[in-house]
């Protein structure tokens, strides 16, 4: 059980860091974009794919390990 509440709090900060490097590309990607170089347009277009499906599987892990601690899954 131990392991698994390591395992939830590393899922739950990946949750965070991944919506929050979403928010940054996003931003980056689109109502700055006029501000960027090409390359690093491209990059930010990237890193949204990248955050997006970075939320979605620690997303899923987060529920995997709520599960296995018998804790309520919403």
């Amino acid at each position: 059980m131990e392991h698994f509440e390591k395992w939830l709090v590393i899922s739950n900060a990946g949750v965070w860091v991944s919506f929050m490097g979403l928010l940054i590309t996003v931003v980056l990607a689109y109502p700055l974009a006029e501000a960027l170089a090409l390359p690093a347009q491209i990059a930010a277009h990237m890193g949204t794919l990248f955050f997006a499906v970075g939320v979605k599987i620690a997303y899923v892990a987060r529920l995997t390990f709520l599960s296995k601690l018998g804790r309520p899954v919403h």
